[in-house]
């Protein structure tokens, strides 16, 4: 009896230390500051457009992808390039029209999102969800855009997509629509991506 009570005190002692050592390592991520950089081989931007007669898909490439946060205060900065040159649906006739009319790709060839702020916290596995606060440069303006993005954490390397809605006749682009075909005023965007995460102690 005495071998036994032992046996599981042991037990009950080495499980206290197991849950300790875990909240230690997540107390020493939340302590440290990180880099996210996103692969622009393995991110897909696409783009849809509701009409009146069929809903437009297209894609865009993301540039470059570099963000620095800090989890303890959620602080952020950075950049996300999508290259605005590179919108593409399918139909040529289209896209020369959104380049050379809706977008002025030629004049704004970058959309630029900053971020500066981070809401939630990202788990170290698994999977998370999170709200990702900053600026969205297109078409020359400054508009303040919040992301909401689902995290699936194994170690280091992240899997990340978001949705979003951007208004933009709201925001100033011209309207793509004539007598015949009438276009939604938002533009819906979805965005999956990879990233790899790093200390910045580790660099």
């Amino acid at each position: 009896m005495i071998r036994y009570s032992y046996s599981l005190q042991r037990g009950s002692v080495a499980f206290r230390l197991a849950i300790l050592a875990v909240l230690l390592f997540a107390a020493a991520l939340r302590a440290q500051e990180f880099t996210l950089q996103l692969d622009p081989t393995q991110t897909k931007i696409e783009y849809s457009l509701g009409s009146t007669l069929h809903t437009v898909h297209g894609t865009f490439a993301l540039k470059s992808g570099d963000v620095r946060f800090d989890p303890t205060n959620g602080k952020m900065n950075g950049t996300i390039i999508v290259d605005a040159t590179s919108g593409e649906s399918g139909d040529r006739s289209r896209d020369v029209r959104m380049h050379r009319e809706i977008l002025e790709s030629a004049k704004f060839s970058e959309i630029v999102f900053t971020p500066t702020q981070l809401a939630g916290a990202v788990a170290p596995e698994g999977g998370s969800k999170v709200e990702v606060s900053g600026q969205l440069r297109l078409h020359g303006q400054e508009h303040a855009m919040t992301f909401p993005i689902e995290v699936k954490a194994q170690g280091r390397n992240l899997q990340i997509s978001s949705h979003i809605e951007i208004p933009y006749l709201q925001w100033g682009l011209k309207n793509p629509s004539n007598f015949l075909l009438r276009v939604s005023d938002r533009v819906a965007i979805d965005i999956r991506a990879t990233g790899r995460l790093q200390s910045l102690e580790n660099r």
